[in-house]
């Protein structure tokens, strides 16, 4: 009893899937029937209306053969019978040898007589079908029409007894222009049975086809939505975990393909968004501990020497004076390093600073007495091309050069250490490069050297009042006026820090 149960809602789901309105297959299925169903209907009524045309003119054209080929006779119309020409008297239709038997009959055939001046005499009378009659207006038409040699299309009419017929009009032939008009008629019930029996063997090939139809065309439809269903369950397994797996780009069908690549680019884009989120956590934890780090260290420092004087060193000027000195220079790095990390927010909330057109050889003039004095003992050159301009903000730019010149210092010897800027203009853009011959930086180390709170060397670092912000600051800056900062070194040979920045025309427009 369970397992007929199973069984049941297996074929119910089986069915609904396959029934459901919502379901694509099912869809596709209905519109499909439904689009072959009326072209079945539409080739049926126009094959009805083909064959009862061609049907009717076949008739019509057999009928009118026909009585070209009645000799008047037959019509009882004849010189050697001895019957008067005037077949409205009463003999006509009669045996001209005065029998009394009829002469002609066509079985399923109405046969009358007429003329232009109301005349008419139904021929089988009694004995076949009854002829229907016309109006006189509508005789003497096709009266005068058939004189006029004008060929008489048939009509479909209904008889005194309610029978449809079709009639067809001649004349007796050529050689009796005196002889009255014939009409010839039948019924077109065995016509219409024989169209009607044509539908049915159409309608029941057209069930057949259909149910045949419904067969192929749903194992067809089913083969046809296999990479459908394929999409379908790789996305149903796909999750946050998983967005690195791909859909086939090639499945042999041009809408799906194109599904699956515009599926596959956003599975891209949501990887890469991931990623990108991922890398931003990471960041900021590291962000968050090294700047943790970096002011607890002063800070604990700082609180060191409070407990120093709380014991007793106070009273002794010597201690007391190294011990203030020494906090003044903490507090000094936890204000810097709060600068520097306001900068960086600030860079980071609003990339788009205030720009103007800056003269950056004339700039880098009117820095050049600042730059000497820090350098002290080493040599500094400066090799500028005239007239460059750039948009930028000079106090940015003066903080950018100030920060790598301050690390080319840090990193060369007091005596022997040489420190070089040159400016040049090449393809619309203005390269400022500041080059020393100091110790240089590991392979390894380039890579992360413009990261927040990265230091190649810890203890100089900490020795010299760095926090590794200076040259994420420097990056930073450079980018949000669309520039870009590069570096070279070589260990034992010095660092190359080179900057490009989009010249401008000194009225502001770019080149």
């Amino acid at each position: 009893m369970v397992s007929l149960l199973k069984k049941d809602k297996h074929l119910w789901t089986w069915l609904h899937q396959w029934i459901s309105p919502r379901s694509l297959r099912s869809q596709l299925l209905a519109r499909s029937l439904f689009i072959l169903a009326a072209l079945l209907l539409l080739i049926g009524i126009l094959q009805f209306w083909i064959m009862e045309s061609f049907l009717y003119r076949n008739q019509a054209k057999t009928m009118e053969e026909q009585l070209m080929s009645m000799p008047p006779v037959w019509l009882g119309s004849s010189s050697r019978s001895g019957a008067t020409n005037n077949p409205f008297g009463g003999q006509s239709g009669s045996d001209p040898r005065g029998s009394g038997n009829r002469f002609l009959y066509i079985p399923d055939r109405s046969l009358a007589l007429f003329d232009n001046q109301s005349g008419f005499e139904d021929i089988f009378g009694e004995d076949g079908l009854t002829a229907p009659r016309l109006t006189s207006v509508e005789y003497q038409n096709i009266t005068d029409r058939i004189n006029d040699k004008q060929h008489v299309p048939y009509r479909i009419v209904t008889d005194n007894k309610g029978n449809e017929q079709l009639i067809v009009f001649s004349s007796p032939g050529p050689r009796n222009r005196g002889l009255p008009m014939v009409q010839m008629g039948t019924a077109t019930k065995p016509l219409k049975d024989l169209i009607v029996k044509q539908l049915l063997i159409f309608l029941m090939l057209s069930l057949l086809a259909m149910v045949a139809g419904l067969v192929l065309y749903t194992k067809a439809l089913r083969r046809t939505l296999i990479p459908l269903s394929s999409m379908v369950d790789t996305v149903q397994r796909i999750d946050a975990g998983s967005l690195a797996e791909r859909l086939p780009s090639v499945q042999g069908q041009q809408e799906v393909d194109q599904l699956a690549l515009s599926f596959n680019g956003m599975l891209e884009r949501l990887e890469d968004s991931f990623e990108a989120e991922r890398e931003s956590k990471e960041q900021m934890q590291r962000f968050l501990s090294d700047a943790s780090h970096e002011l607890r260290t002063p800070l604990t420092s700082i609180h060191g020497f409070i407990e120093v004087l709380k014991r007793g060193a106070a009273s002794n000027s010597e201690q007391l004076y190294s011990a203030l000195n020494s906090m003044y220079g903490e507090s000094m790095r936890i204000n810097k390093l709060v600068e520097d990390l306001l900068m960086l927010t600030k860079l980071d909330q609003a990339p788009q600073q205030e720009q103007e057109v800056i003269q950056l050889d004339s700039l880098l003039l009117e820095m050049q007495p600042q730059l000497i004095m820090m350098a002290q003992e080493r040599k500094v050159h400066l090799d500028l091309t005239a007239e460059v301009h750039v948009m930028a903000d000079a106090h940015k730019l003066k903080q950018v050069v100030l920060n790598l010149f301050h690390n080319a210092v840090q990193h060369t010897d007091s005596d022997r250490g040489a420190i070089s800027i040159t400016l040049y203009a090449a393809q619309h853009k203005a390269e400022l490069t500041v080059k020393d011959n100091g110790s240089g930086i590991e392979p390894e180390h380039l890579p992360h050297i413009f990261e927040r709170f990265y230091r190649t060397s810890s203890s100089r670092s900490r020795k010299q009042g760095g926090a590794g912000l200076g040259l994420a600051i420097t990056r930073s800056i450079v980018e949000s006026y669309g520039g870009k900062i590069t570096v070279h070194s070589q260990l034992g040979a010095g660092t190359e820090f080179t900057i490009l920045l989009p010249m401008v025309k000194s009225e502001g427009y770019a080149e």
